[in-house]
């Protein structure tokens, strides 16, 4: 494709992530970039979230390393406690991941906007908007929006989450790609009134858990998991319904879990939310695709959901830079498919969520006999996937 060639339209759904990454990297020489975003504003906050492995690299050629590197949260402590809030173990964090290392935490917001500001020139973005019909046809994708016009695009690329609306509409309802980890969680703030301070504090009994993250500020950042039977219905879809299905499972635990449940009722930022992944046989269809949790949520539990995301979004944007879609698509499909499969099969031990009695007493005991870090994987999944030399 020569540059005097007309520039091809792409829509992204989804200021995430994926979607602000892939904004950065498409040749804004090649391409027109709209950007579509159902939230008010770029979102800021969020909890700390991990970029690892190759997901650092992309970082460095996007341009935003030093801004990630300056929001390092640089957690120091990780406690363990037991379902009556006594001390298990009280370890450096690294002493579970192989030793020291150049992974990055950091708040989602920090994250989002450092893409943002990477992003943000010579891309239309429309706030409060999100897209209503896809029409796919020889010559492009006819969209309308949910606030009332329609355009067409030359290609429509989904980074619009977990429960994407874009996949549903080129590929049908989510369930047959949803794959259930056998969890729900509520994640929350509140003050911090405990003392805390770039530390992580995680209390278990069997099939329950609640973590209190501290990254430094005033504020608390809390998780409560649980196991359940199956995914919430859509009867759990109401703050009221969710409420009730997390105090019910937590209802006759000690520590602080009467405190956490009367600070959930009260909190503006609660998400809900089964714990699960995206497992599809293809991410691409015509002239759409999707990249991010939308095409493979790997779920928190793997702690790759944005490096993953960080990773599709640059070798599908870097693929799509001169050659058609259709070429672009199956070469994005073919590079990253078996790394996003490797990550996503990262699911852990149970260390961090037993679901037994048995399990957790012999975690506790593991946990108790630690001393030194674990070996580190001649090469961790994280890191499994080079990218190609940076275009000029």
């Amino acid at each position: 494709m020569t540059r005097t060639e007309p520039k091809r339209t792409v829509l992204i759904s989804g200021a995430g992530v994926a979607g602000l990454a892939l904004a950065c990297r498409l040749d804004r020489r090649e391409f027109d970039i709209t950007l579509v975003e159902k939230a008010s504003a770029p979102r800021h906050g969020g909890y700390p979230i991990d970029v690892r492995g190759t997901a650092l690299e992309v970082a460095r050629r996007i341009g935003i390393l030093p801004r990630l590197r300056d929001a390092h949260i640089d957690l120091r402590r990780l406690t363990f406690l037991d379902e009556h809030g006594d001390e298990i173990a009280a370890l450096h964090p690294h002493a579970l991941t192989g030793g020291a290392n150049q992974d990055l935490e950091m708040r989602r917001g920090d994250l989002t906007t450092a893409l943002h500001a990477a992003a943000r020139d010579d891309v239309e973005f429309r706030f409060h908007d999100s897209i209503n019909t896809l029409h796919q046809h020889h010559h492009g994708v006819d969209v309308t929006f949910r606030g009332g016009d329609s355009r067409t695009f030359d290609l429509v690329i989904g980074a619009d989450g977990l429960h994407s609306r874009t996949r549903e509409l080129v590929f049908g309802p989510e369930r047959p790609f949803h794959r259930y980890l056998g969890h729900c969680f509520a994640g929350f703030t509140l003050p911090n009134t405990f003392g805390l301070a770039r530390e992580t504090v995680l209390w278990n009994s069997p099939g329950r858990a609640a973590a209190l993250y501290a990254a430094g500020d005033d504020t608390v950042h809390a998780l409560l998991d649980f196991t359940h039977p199956g995914p919430p219905s859509a009867a759990f879809r109401t703050p009221e319904a969710q409420h009730h299905l997390v105090t019910t499972a937590f209802a006759d635990a000690g520590w602080e879990i009467p405190r956490l449940l009367a600070a959930m009722r009260d909190a503006d930022d609660l998400f809900f939310d089964a714990v699960g992944q995206i497992r599809m046989p293809r991410w691409t269809s015509g002239r759409v695709a999707l990249a991010g949790d939308a095409a493979h949520a790997p779920s928190f539990r793997t702690g790759q959901g944005t490096s993953l995301a960080l990773v599709g979004a640059y070798v599908l944007a870097d693929h799509l830079t001169g050659q058609d879609h259709t070429a672009a698509y199956a070469a994005y499909e073919r590079t990253t498919r078996d790394f996003v499969t490797a990550n996503q099969d990262q699911l852990g031990d149970g260390a961090l969520f037993p679901t037994t009695a048995h399990a957790l007493h012999q975690r506790n005991a593991k946990l108790r006999e630690l001393r030194a870090a674990p070996a580190p994987a001649a090469r961790p999944a994280h890191s499994a996937l080079t990218l190609p030399p940076l275009r000029t």
